[in-house]
C-alpha cells in the first residue's frame, strides 16, 4: 500500500471515501485512500463558465444535456454538455465521490444528487442549482442510487454503519438503516423491477455483490457466475445488472435468478485507467476514469476505444452521472 499516497487524502478529505479498495500489490493495482479507507484501484499518477439560460426559452429546442465528473470527496465536479463539446463548461464546488439521478440509466430528469460533505448528500436542478440536503447519520456515504418511485439509496462505506445501505423514501426524511453482508459498500442500484443491488468488500476482502429484493428487509449474497476483480458500478442497463470491474476495465452484464448472476455479455473499456463509477446512457457510457485522470465516452453495449475524452480540470475523478434540463 503507497502509505504517502494514502496520507495526502487523509489529511485533504475529511470523511468520505468511495469507489474501491486494494489488495494486496501482487493481485491489483495501488491505490489511495480517504481516512485509511482504500478508495480506487487507480494507480496513482496524479499527472468556467456558468450556463447561461435564456429569459426567453425556445420552446422547440432539444433539451439541454449535461454530464457531471466528480472528483475526490470535498472537492468539486466539472460540468460537461456532450455530445455539443468534451470541454468543461463549468463547476460545482464542495462536492466530491458519486452521483446518481432520477432514471434507472440515460439522462436524469432536470435533478440530480451528489455526495457533499462526511455525512450528507446533496440534491441540485440541472445545471448547478443545490435545492436540497439530507443528512447521513452512520457513516461516510460512498454510493447513490434511485428507483422508479423516488426512493434514495444511500451506501455507507466506514463509521459506524459501514457496509450499510441508508433508503430515504421519497428522498426525504432521516432514512432507514439496512444492515448488510458487505463490510464497506462501494455501489449500488435498482434494477426496473425495484430490486436494490450493491456490491463492495466482504470482512474477508473479497469481492461481494448483494441484493435488497423489492419487499423485503434482509439484503442477500448473490454469486456471480465469473469473478469479479474489484468492485465498480452497479446499474441496469435496460436488460442486464451491469456491474464494472475496476481491474478488469470492462462491464459485467447479468441475469439474476434467485441468489445466482448468470454472466451474459462482457463490455470491453479499451485503454481506460480505472473506471471508478460509469453511468449508462442513450447509446453510450461515461467512465470517470481515476487512473487516466479524465473523462471518457464509450459506445454501450459495443464497448471498444473511446469515441470521445473530456478536457478540463480533473483530481482523482471517482464519478459521473449525466441529466437534462
Amino acid at each position: 500500500m503507497n502509505t504517502t499516497v494514502l496520507m495526502k487524502y487523509v489529511a485533504a478529505l475529511v470523511a468520505l471515501a468511495i469507489c474501491s479498495a486494494c489488495g494486496s500489490s501482487s493481485a491489483v493495482a495501488p491505490s489511495t485512500a480517504v481516512n485509511g479507507m482504500l478508495v480506487t484501484a487507480a494507480h496513482a499518477n496524479l499527472s468556467a463558465l456558468r450556463h447561461y439560460v435564456p429569459i426567453v426559452p425556445d420552446r422547440h429546442a432539444k433539451p439541454k444535456i449535461f454530464e457531471y465528473i466528480i472528483n475526490y470527496y470535498d472537492s468539486y465536479a466539472g460540468i460537461f454538455d456532450y455530445p455539443k463539446s468534451d470541454r468543461q463548461i463549468g463547476t460545482i464546488n464542495d462536492v466530491g465521490g458519486q452521483g446518481c439521478t432520477n432514471v434507472l440509466h440515460g439522462y436524469g430528469r432536470k435533478t440530480f444528487w451528489i455526495v457533499a460533505g462526511a455525512s450528507q448528500i446533496t440534491k441540485y436542478e440541472v445545471p448547478d442549482t443545490p435545492i436540497k440536503t439530507l443528512a447521513v447519520s452512520v457513516g461516510a456515504p460512498s454510493s447513490c442510487a434511485m428507483n422508479r418511485v423516488g426512493d434514495l439509496a444511500v451506501g455507507i462505506l466506514y463509521g459506524s454503519g459501514g457496509g450499510d445501505v441508508v433508503i430515504f423514501q421519497h428522498q426525504s426524511g432521516s432514512g432507514t438503516v439496512y444492515t448488510t453482508p458487505l463490510a464497506r459498500e462501494y455501489f449500488d442500484g435498482y434494477d426496473n423491477h425495484g430490486n436494490l443491488f450493491a456490491d463492495g468488500f466482504s470482512g474477508g476482502s473479497a469481492f461481494e455483490l448483494i441484493e435488497l429484493p423489492k419487499g423485503s428487509s434482509k439484503f442477500q449474497t448473490i454469486a456471480t457466475s465469473n469473478t469479479v476483480k474489484f468492485p465498480g458500478s452497479v446499474q441496469w442497463d435496460g436488460k442486464y445488472l451491469a456491474v464494472t470491474d475496476q481491474l478488469a476495465d470492462a462491464i459485467y452484464q447479468y441475469t439474476v435468478s434467485g441468489t445466482a448472476a448468470k454472466l451474459e455479455g462482457t463490455v470491453s473499456l479499451a485503454g481506460a485507467g480505472d473506471c471508478a463509477q460509469t453511468w449508462i446512457a442513450v447509446g453510450v457510457v461515461f467512465c470517470a476514469d481515476a487512473g487516466n485522470e479524465d473523462g471518457e465516452v464509450y459506445n454501450y453495449p459495443a464497448g471498444g476505444s473511446a469515441v470521445a475524452v473530456f478536457t478540463g480540470n480533473f483530481d482523482l475523478p471517482l464519478g459521473v452521472v449525466a441529466a437534462k434540463k
